[in-house]
């Protein structure tokens, strides 16, 4: 998966547990319960595993049930809203370039994914 260049800047992560899938077809903000904050290596860790999912072909569903929040210092760079069902993850936030929002394939089986999931599962 392609991480915007902005994701340097990421310092802390929110891992949300989302409770209305069907409103991030096109939300502005990433909505659920808060369930973990990840800083120092485990931002590292958790960008390195989104950087390294391999593509997959994308169902329609978009019905995502985990999210990130990635902050810098003093904002918020960008949000992903995953959908292990449907192979999607929708990318956007005020750290990406004007109308660089979109939809990004990933198989949800793979090591990468796999391994995602779970540290979302254990926040």
């Amino acid at each position: 998966m392609l991480l915007p260049p902005v994701h340097e800047k990421t310092e802390l992560i929110e891992v949300v547990r989302i409770t209305d899938p069907m409103r991030h077809l096109s939300a502005a903000d990433l909505v659920g319960d808060d369930v973990a904050i990840w800083e120092g290596a485990e931002v590292g860790d958790a960008l390195a595993l989104i950087s390294s999912l391999p593509d997959s072909e994308r169902y329609r569903c978009f019905a995502p049930g985990w999210g990130i929040r990635a902050h810098s210092a003093t904002d918020l760079l960008f949000q992903i809203a995953f959908c292990f069902q449907c192979h999607g993850a929708r990318l956007w936030g005020p750290g990406l370039p004007a109308g660089s929002e979109e939809f990004q394939d990933f198989d949800p089986d793979s090591p990468p994914a796999l391994e995602l999931l779970q540290r979302f599962r254990h926040a």
